[in-house]
């Protein structure tokens, strides 16, 4: 079990005042594990300084702008392959139940497949476990750090942290698919509107990039893949 996740959860979280005042915290828990290389180190530094030091209403802002006017960003990983399609809800009653079978316990205005709620999941798992459930994500995770790093954005860093813990990497031409989707300006009111009047959108192959409840269910009964380090990431116990 590893604490990075769920600091790594805190970070990702809308900023709120309590917030301000764990971010360097979560930083402390990351380096003490020491599960992720100097350089995504030093590029959580910058975004837990960011959001401890930051003007709080900014911060709100900017994070609302980045992760809930567009679906290219959204948070919630389900709506990334089925949109707002009675698919979704059925797998996020799946997800929900897994998560129970591992005694995580969620409030009742959180979304199972929200990113923060699925590394808390995490966070209790043993390595290899978390690391390969994992996995199942890279192909959307991997196309938000790229958009993210597009728009300069600090919370790129969280991404890149992700895709080193991963058991495995988003496969080339599956990420290359996801990119290919629509990307708009948060502040293009009418390229919005347009993208919201899907009634479901997938980005790349609807069977790939987002860990889908039955694969995180197969994967919880079969003998867990042994956690891959990659780029010098070393995958430990908390």
């Amino acid at each position: 079990m590893a604490r990075t996740y769920k600091a790594l959860a805190v970070l990702l979280t809308y900023p709120t005042a309590d917030l301000q005042q764990l971010a360097p915290a979560a930083l402390e828990a990351i380096k003490a594990e020491a599960m992720l290389r100097r350089p995504v180190v030093q590029a959580l530094a910058k975004l837990a300084a960011e959001i401890a030091d930051g003007d709080l209403y900014d911060l709100q802002e900017r994070y609302t702008e980045l992760f809930d006017r567009t679906r290219a960003l959204s948070l919630n990983l389900y709506e990334h392959v089925h949109g707002e399609s009675r698919d979704r809800g059925e797998a996020m009653v799946a997800l929900l139940e897994l998560y129970k079978t591992r005694g995580l316990e969620m409030a009742a205005n959180e979304l199972p497949d929200f990113l923060p709620v699925f590394l808390e999941f995490l966070s209790i798992l043993p390595d290899a476990e978390a690391a390969s459930l994992l996995g199942e994500a890279t192909h959307v995770l991997d196309a938000m750090g790229e958009r993210l790093k597009k728009r300069g954005s600090a919370y790129r860093a969280v991404f890149g942290a992700l895709a080193g813990l991963a058991s495995v990497g988003a496969d080339p031409a599956a990420l290359a698919a996801l990119l290919s989707e629509p990307d708009p300006d948060p502040n293009d009111l009418e390229a919005l509107d347009k993208a919201w009047e899907e009634t479901a959108v997938t980005f790349g192959p609807s069977d790939v990039g987002c860990p889908k409840a039955s694969a995180l269910v197969e994967a919880m009964k079969a003998e867990p893949r042994r956690a891959r380090p990659r780029d010098g990431a070393t995958v430990q116990g908390a």
